[in-house]
């Protein structure tokens, strides 16, 4: 059976829809940065999309041609997640789509390396005719946020979010936002297929203890 990161890593990806603490260990991930509002049918947000499975699925099916990864197993595509952030604004306005900065993620297997990626990126541009010299193999380290379970339109985050940030408050935390440090989404429902109230979407912020 297929190794399944949400179901093996819950704490991650399958949080309950109250907020809780978790630390984030230090991850790869197969990244496309851009601008834009992501609901803009011709924009580099839905660009990126394709860019990322493109590459992902170039990995995850190397075993079936003669480059080999050293130690694959049969694993499933993680979820599409993405970073967000709007220069010169703490936080983030759901409000200014078309000014929002975002990174494209798709978390990457521990056996992939660098080299593995580069392969990779070849192969597919070889393969499929398409430029993929936007993609990068991005390494980073969350470490603590407040996350929580947002279920529902995309729109509607901002509710979950003000509970997240109360929660946050009363076990003693902050806000850590930098231009290090982003609002984070993990998408877990595919928005063509799931009826928008249905949506489920993990929501997570960075944070540090109050001094």
């Amino acid at each position: 059976m297929a190794f399944d990161y949400k179901k093996e890593y819950k704490e991650f990806y399958l949080p309950k829809d109250k907020p809780g603490i978790v630390t984030i260990p230090k991850m790869n991930y197969l990244a496309v940065r851009g601008k834009g509002n992501p609901n803009d049918e011709n924009g580099e947000y839905k660009n990126s999309i394709g860019l990322l499975y493109g590459i992902a699925f170039t990995i995850k099916m190397s075993y079936k041609g003669s480059y080999k990864i050293d130690g694959y197993f049969s694993y499933v595509v993680p979820p599409l997640e993405g970073f967000w952030w709007q220069d010169d604004t703490i936080g983030f306005d759901y409000q200014r789509k078309e000014d929002l900065n975002f990174i494209s993620l798709i978390r990457l297997p521990d056996f992939v390396t660098k080299k593995d990626f580069e392969w990779a990126i070849k192969e597919a541009t070889k393969k499929k005719n398409i430029d993929y010299s936007k993609v990068e193999f991005l390494t980073y380290f969350e470490e603590e946020c407040v996350q929580c379970m947002h279920i529902g339109p995309y729109d509607e985050e901002p509710k979950t979010v003000a509970l997240m940030h109360e929660y946050m408050e009363e076990n003693g935390y902050v806000l850590d936002f930098s231009d290090q440090r982003y609002h984070h989404e993990i998408y877990l429902s595919d928005p063509r297929r799931v009826d928008q109230n249905r949506l489920k979407t993990v929501i997570r912020h960075p944070i540090k203890l109050k001094k």
